[in-house]
This record gives C-alpha cells, structure tokens and sequence, in this order.
C-alpha cells in the first residue's frame, strides 16, 4: 500500500476536517437557528417594524375660522399620507392630548387667517411639536412645512389673487431629486445593513463557539492528536462557516430584494466578492475570540460585544457616522461593518461603483490579514 504524502495528505486532512466540522454543524441545532432562522427575523424586523420614514402621524389641526382657504388647506392635511388628521377648533380641546403623547403635532390657523390671505398680507400658520424626540420633531416640522408650501404652489397656479402676491410667487423654484433612493425609502437603506448584521452574527457568533466547544468538551486534545498542522485546523474550521454565511447572504439578499421590494442595481459578483471578505475577516475574529476565552458563555459574550454591537451601531447601519462626534467617528474607521455596510448600500442601491467597493474590500481584505496573522500565533498546536 503506497502512502499518500505531502499535498495530497494535506488535502485528505482538510476534507477530513471539514467533513468533520459539517457533521458537528448539522447535528447542532443552535446553528440552523442562528444562520437560518435568526436573519430572516431580523430582516423581518427591520423590513416592517423599523423604519426612519413617518407615517400616520397623529395632527391636530385647530381651525378657528373655518372658511374656503381654511377648508382647503384642512384638506390637504387630510390627503397627505403622512398625518392622521383631528379637527379641533380650539386649541385647548387638543393640548392635553400632545402632553399626553397622543398627538405628534397641532397646527393652528387663525380666524383671521382669511382674511390676512385677502388682504395680501402675511397669514401665519402655528405649528406646535412635541420635541421629546427632536429627530421626530424635526421631520414632522417638515412634513408640515411641506404641506404648506405645495397647497401655496397650488392655490397660486389656480387663484388670480393669491398669483398676485408675491409670497406666493418665489423667485427660485427648488425640483429636488434624489439619486439611488428615489422615495427616500428608509427600509432601502436598512435592509442591506441588515444583511451585514446577520453575517456578523454567524463570522462571530457562530465561530467563537467552535474552539470554546472543543476545550470544554476535551476533544482538543484529539484534534492536536492527530497529524493536522495548524493551518490545516484553521481551514477545517473556517470552510464550512464560510459555505454557510454565503447561504445566510443569499436568502437574505433574495428575501431583500423578492419580499420587500429593495432595488438591486449590482452584479452578484460584487455582493459575492465582497461578502466573501467580510466573512473570511468575521470568521478569524470569532475564531480569535474562541481561541483566547476556551469558554463558551465568555465568547459569546465576547463576540456580541465586539462583533455584533459594534456593526448595529457604529457602521452607519441605522445611524448616520457623519453626524458622529470627530473621535467615534475615527473609531469607526477601525470596525470592519463599517465597510461592509458601505459596499451594501452601494451595490444594492446605485450599482457596482468600483472606486467605493475596490476601497471596502481591501481594507475588509487587511482586516481578514491582520486577524488571520493574530490567530495563527494565538493557535496552539500543543497542550499546555
């Protein structure tokens, strides 16, 4: 019987590791929840019950005169699809009622506002937010304003008076258009970050478990048994995770795209090859993490703090990093998701850019160098 030796020994010590790897993967039931289950969840929650878009905001509108100009622009409140309209005609039959967090806003239009309108006068319009939550303040002040200035653009074009009155008549005419995110849908922008989410959770999660599982259960000593170098071990871990996040992205990426309706305007290849980066860079990390501890509960509270909190808060996922202060802002450039959720965005919503997704995925790419160099040193190939 000839022996087989040098590539060819490795090769059948990897496969063996592999299929050893995929055997414990199948028979555990934590890893189908967490890289089956657990993103269609997320996607879910952050597909329908996430979202920075208002809608049905809860507007009190008091009409203290009501009049043609009153009822037109009561009106049109009331075809917005952004307010949930209450008529009032005092304001203190609402007051309570934004105290008491039922209403988001109240706008006042005064019994003398016709009258201002005739005239040729200044009408103004009150408008009353509840500011507990200044970013909702400050949207539904928007929305409001809108409101106000499509029904002026409006009743200028059809009114002669009010086509005479030089506040209805702007010297510059704004025609906003919004490039990638035609609608400003938020759930757009969400859902690729939500793929970097649940590819986090399986590189970390999932991988930080590995060796810890080894160490507690004694099987390490077996594994450092046998004539597997330290390479070896690192591939027969990290392949099949590897085959698995790639399955997590596409289910996620399809029910992305096939289920919420989110453009994909990129090639597959791109979203492969920059996936490809970002697990191979999430995987060493959990692997580095599982080396260090040797106990499960300490990795997975290792990974949920350094993988997964980081890439929710910190990579522009669901908050802005240009509205950062300076030294978080620094500190992201040094978290992986960052440039993950980048390269998302892009490919999902203006196409295959190459100057941002070549950038990302070399630096994903120095990440997964650095890491891998860390963990082949914190290896060991020896019991202690």
């Amino acid at each position: 019987m000839t022996a087989i030796g040098g590539a060819g020994a490795s090769f059948l010590r990897v496969r063996a590791l592999v299929r050893k790897e995929c055997l414990q993967i199948l028979r555990d039931p934590s890893a189908f929840l967490i890289a089956g289950v657990l993103p269609l969840l997320l996607l879910f929650i952050f597909g329908t019950g996430v979202s920075l878009d208002l809608r049905n905001v809860r507007l009190a509108v008091v009409v203290e005169q009501m009049s043609p100009e009153t009822s037109s622009l009561l009106d049109a409140y009331r075809n917005s699809p952004y307010f949930r309209v209450r008529v009032a005609r005092h304001r203190a039959e609402v007051d309570a009622d934004l105290v008491a967090g039922r209403l988001a806003g109240i706008v006042v239009l005064r019994e003398d506002f016709s009258e201002r309108l005739g005239r040729g006068d200044q009408a103004p319009i009150q408008v009353i937010v509840d500011g507990s939550d200044p970013n909702t303040a400050a949207l539904v002040q928007g929305y409001v304003q809108g409101v106000w200035q499509g029904w002026i653009a409006q009743e200028a074009t059809s009114r002669a008076g009010l086509v005479d009155r030089p506040s209805a008549r702007p010297l510059v005419s704004a025609e906003p258009r919004y490039w990638f995110n035609a609608n400003l849908d938020s759930r757009s922008s969400l859902l690729p970050g939500g793929i970097a989410i649940n590819l986090t959770l399986i590189g970390t999660l999932l991988t930080a478990l590995v060796v810890a599982r080894e160490w507690e259960r004694g099987t390490m000593e077996s594994l450092l048994a046998t004539p597997a170098t330290r390479g070896e071990m690192l591939i027969g871990k990290i392949v099949p995770y590897l085959g698995l996040g790639l399955v997590a992205m596409a289910v996620s990426a399809g029910a992305a795209v096939w289920i919420f309706g989110v453009p994909f305007r990129g090639s597959i290849l791109a979203l492969v090859a920059t996936s490809l980066a970002y697990l191979a860079t999430m995987l060493t990390l959990g692997l580095l993490i599982s080396t260090r501890t040797r106990n499960q509960f300490v990795a997975c509270q290792a990974a949920l703090i350094v993988g997964f909190l980081p890439a929710f808060e910190l990579s522009g996922f669901v908050f802005e990093i240009d509205a950062m202060p300076a030294p978080i802002r620094a500190l992201t450039r040094i978290l992986p998701p960052r440039y993950f959720v980048s390269a998302l965005q892009t490919i999902f919503l203006a196409g295959d850019v190459r100057s941002i997704l070549v950038a990302d995925g070399l630096v994903l790419l120095a990440f997964a160098a650095v890491f891998l160099a860390l963990l082949v040193r914190a290896t060991p190939t020896r019991l202690e």
